[in-house]
């Protein structure tokens, strides 16, 4: 009886936890398992093509990339738009940038924005990122208060959004419209 009594109040102890757990946490939690197995993909991906000795040579870094990104779009071939940015991680991400661009580091960002080179072309997921486009970068206002990424991924902004891209592979993962305010 007291065996079955402690059961019981494991149990019931256990699900109280499970239920106090924080939505904001469990979503980021979320997010950072998609990116895992995004990295761990394109890692397997990669092995399979040839890696001769580290060259400097532009047309065999370009050949490279390009395979990767083949095979990328491959294992990825039904991925649409929230493959990484789910509605729910959506809502936090506009939380947390939100939170970044509160009183004067709105109108900093906007301008460090308006600064650098403007990209407005319309991407799509598993596309190469076009590379006449500037790479602008994302305001390190911004970039505290998102989750880090792995060195194979990178935050870039284009137009309003929020795109995930692919460093190794030059394709974009996931894009987030009207990221930004």
């Amino acid at each position: 009886m007291v065996t079955s009594l402690t059961t019981l109040l494991f149990v019931g102890t256990s699900a109280l936890f499970q239920d106090n757990v924080n939505p904001q946490t469990a979503t980021l939690q979320d997010f950072e398992k998609r990116i895992s197995d995004y990295v761990s993909m394109q890692k397997n991906l990669a092995k399979g093509i040839s890696a001769t000795k580290p060259t400097t040579e532009p047309q065999l870094i370009l050949e490279r990339q390009h395979e990767l990104a083949r095979k990328i779009r491959e294992a990825r071939s039904t991925a649409q738009q929230g493959a990484i940015f789910s509605p729910e991680i959506m809502r936090e991400f506009h939380r947390l940038i939100g939170l970044a661009m509160q009183g004067t580091n709105s109108a900093d960002i906007k301008k460090s924005l308006a600064r650098s080179e403007p990209v407005r072309v319309p991407l799509k997921v598993n596309e190469a990122y076009p590379p006449n486009i500037p790479l602008q970068s994302t305001p390190a206002t911004i970039l505290l208060n998102l989750p880090r990424l792995p060195q194979e991924l990178e935050y870039r902004i284009a137009g309003h959004a929020l795109v995930l891209r692919d460093a190794v592979a030059n394709i974009v993962v996931d894009l987030m419209p009207d990221a930004i305010p």
